[in-house]
């Protein structure tokens, strides 16, 4: 199930570029990023209260709500290149680049979760970055 919704993520990211290149036409980026957020939130907590889970505040260990704090600060940030970027330069290179976070994640992952690192990891980086390269020069 959850390879479900990772397809669905992707489709729904890559609609996230496209609508967000047109959108972000004559405002400001960081203007759209917060309206963006607005709409995010809204939702997020919205499913929050759809499914009946807003007891479980409560019970998120200190750890976590410092760690889901400097990941909303690490999402915000993101957004923010993220936007600006797609203002100043194309979505067909700004998109392979900040799809480099695949990359990025696996070695993050590699060096401060101690995930595995096999072969098939390594080639399939090896395969985004070239990929990412052939695109973008």
């Amino acid at each position: 199930m959850w390879a479900v919704f990772a397809v669905l993520s992707a489709v729904f990211a890559a609609l996230t570029s496209i609508l967000a290149k047109i959108g972000i036409d004559g405002v400001n980026s960081n203007l759209a990023t917060a309206i963006r957020t607005v709409v995010v939130v809204a939702m997020a907590w919205g499913m929050v209260f759809i499914t009946g889970t807003q007891s479980g505040l409560s019970e998120i260990s200190r750890k976590s709500w410092i760690f889901l704090i400097l990941s909303g600060l690490a999402t915000g940030a993101s957004w923010l290149c993220y936007y600006r970027a797609l203002q100043m330069g194309e979505a067909s290179k700004v998109v392979p680049i900040d799809k480099m976070s695949v990359v990025i994640t696996l070695i993050l992952a590699f060096v401060f979760l101690h995930e595995q690192f096999t072969a098939k990891s390594l080639i399939g980086c090896a395969l985004i970055t070239a990929g990412t390269l052939v695109m973008v020069l």
